[in-house]
């Protein structure tokens, strides 16, 4: 009896052992996805610095108009663009810049958006065809119950174009479901970096390290809604289906300031300069929790090509190129 005794004790230690180690692992858990959930204040909030203006004197329609809508009175100075199975839409800025701050205010369409890309972005593609510069914020579809993919990406002198194709694409996953409501995206491009945030929390900066590697042209600011089906959802797995159709995607409060090609030496960005030690710490937790691909990371890639990453790689606890 002495014996069974001792075996129940035994059993019923290891019992609450194994309690106390999962209540710990729960709390443990808890823990990390409240830091993931907890957007922590950048310190600096550029978007709240100027004021957006209509959409028509900063914008022209350049495909689609019949697939746009434009809101003129405010707050609402934007325009809704959507997709359907006979086409998509896309505007573009009526003066080129060659560095500044651009942004908007943008709200994504819930549910079956597969194989669908919403899109700001800067490029020079119809001023270079074949050998442009471009800097992208690409919301890509999904499907119910996972969520959008923000793809950063960065190319220079011809690197997007064909047959070289080299991006630098860095994805995230919003820490907020962006077909809930307007949430801020924008740009910083001046000479020594580019700085992509997310309602004002930096979440990626792509220093100047080369000439090459860094687009220096002056560039337009575009938007657009597009059927990217061969590659924009899992690489392709999943297609736009227009039985879903139209897909739509709301752009208010633009945010265009910044430098034209033909301004002094000593224009600047209106936000240039470093990041601070709070908008540091800011990326790192954006990048630690909300990050899901680095191009630097990619075992598949030719490193050679991007030389920025061996950087990347000895730094890989600072922040993302």
């Amino acid at each position: 009896m002495a014996i069974i005794g001792r075996k129940k004790k035994q059993q019923q230690g290891v019992a609450a052992a194994a309690t106390l180690v999962a209540v710990a692992v729960a709390v443990a858990v808890a823990v990390v996805v409240a830091a993931a959930e907890a957007q922590p204040s950048p310190g600096v909030y550029p978007s709240r610095m100027f004021r957006a203006r209509e959409f028509g004197r900063d914008f022209r329609s350049l495909w689609g108009a019949e697939h746009q809508q434009q809101e003129a009175a405010a707050p609402e100075t934007g325009v809704t663009v959507w997709l359907d199975s006979r086409s998509g839409s896309g505007f573009k800025s009526r003066r080129a810049y060659r560095s500044g701050y651009f942004g908007a205010w943008v709200r994504l369409q819930a549910g079956y958006t597969a194989g669908v890309i919403t899109a700001f972005y800067l490029s020079n593609g119809e001023a270079h065809p074949g050998w442009h510069d471009e800097v992208d914020m690409e919301f890509l579809g999904t499907t119910p119950g996972r969520p959008y993919t923000l793809q950063t990406n960065v190319f220079s002198l011809g690197s997007g174009d064909p047959p070289r194709s080299l991006g630098r694409e860095i994805k995230f996953h919003l820490w907020f479901d962006p077909t809930a409501d307007f949430h801020h995206y924008a740009i910083l491009w001046t000479s020594d970096h580019i700085i992509f945030l997310v309602d004002d929390v930096p979440i990626r900066r792509y220093g100047r390290r080369s000439a090459a590697g860094f687009p220096a042209r002056p560039m337009w600011v575009y938007g657009s809604i597009w059927d990217a089906s061969s590659w924009a959802t899992e690489d392709g797995r999943y297609r736009a289906d227009y039985r879903f159709q139209p897909f739509v995607a709301r752009f208010s409060g633009f945010l265009l300031r910044g430098c034209s090609p033909h301004a002094p030496r000593t224009c600047a960005a209106p936000v240039a300069g470093d990041l601070t030690a709070a908008q540091l710490a800011a990326m790192r937790w954006a990048q630690r929790f909300h990050m899901v691909y680095n191009y630097c990371y990619d075992p598949k890639r030719d490193h050679s090509l991007t030389p920025e990453c061996t950087h990347h790689r000895l730094h890989r606890h600072t922040t993302a190129s």
